[in-house]
Parts: structure tokens; sequence; C-alpha cells
């Protein structure tokens, strides 16, 4: 998700909303968001990224990527301890492709997994039978 321009109270709103939206896109989920384009922000940044750390914490999985943040918004990150919540990109693009092979490769291993399972389970039952 891209920001641009002014992210205010006004702003908050749709800040958060548009968060909601896309919540459940990606397992954890897993929000990845652009601010380098924000001419100016205030707190309500750093209240909606709060709220999401804390839905992700109560679903207990999640994490938030920050891509190309501008060195006030990470003062201001570390001011509010919430930069240690935070993943730090350079590019929305390498962001992406390393979660989806990060999830491809989680889909081999449980593939793996299940297709181990029943000939376990067969290993077991031969073994107890005779």
């Amino acid at each position: 998700m891209r920001a641009s321009g002014v992210l205010d109270h006004a702003g908050r709103v749709r800040f958060s909303a548009r968060i909601n939206a896309v919540w459940d896109w990606s397992p954890g989920p897993t929000l990845v968001l652009d601010l380098a384009d924000l001419d100016f922000f205030d707190s309500s940044v750093i209240g909606v990224l709060a709220m999401a750390m804390q839905r992700m914490a109560e679903e207990g999985s999640g994490r938030i990527f920050v891509v190309r943040p501008s060195d006030h918004l990470l003062s201001v990150l570390r001011l509010t301890d919430l930069l240690s919540h935070v993943e730090l990109r350079d590019s929305v693009e390498e962001t992406v492709a390393e979660l989806m092979l990060q999830s491809e490769a989680r889909g081999i291993a449980e593939r793996a997994m299940m297709s181990r399972s029943p000939m376990i389970s067969r290993l077991d039952v031969r073994r107890d039978h005779g």
C-alpha cells in the first residue's frame, strides 16, 4: 500500500479503512507500506500503525514492512518504540518478491509434510500389526 500527500487526522480514517480492507489479503496478515511520498504526517500515522500492531498481537501473527521511510518517520518510529515492531525495506517490489518466495517455500514444505503423513501412518500401522 502506498500513501502520499498529507496524512493527518482526516487522512487517518482513510488510511485505517484501507488497512482494514486489505487485512485478509495475506496470511498473517502482512502489510507492506510505502510511506516515502508523504509530504506531511502527524501522530495519526503512528496511531494507525500502533492499532495494526495491537490487532496483530491479539491475533497472534502478522508483519508490517515500512518501505523507504523518511528520516523523520524513522525518528518518530524510534521515539515511539514502534521501530522494533516493523521491518524496514528499500523496495516494494523486492519485498513482495521476497514474501512470495517465502510463501512458495512454506507451501512446498507443507505439501511435502502432507504427502508424507499417510505413509508414516501406514508404516506405523504395519509395524504395530506385525
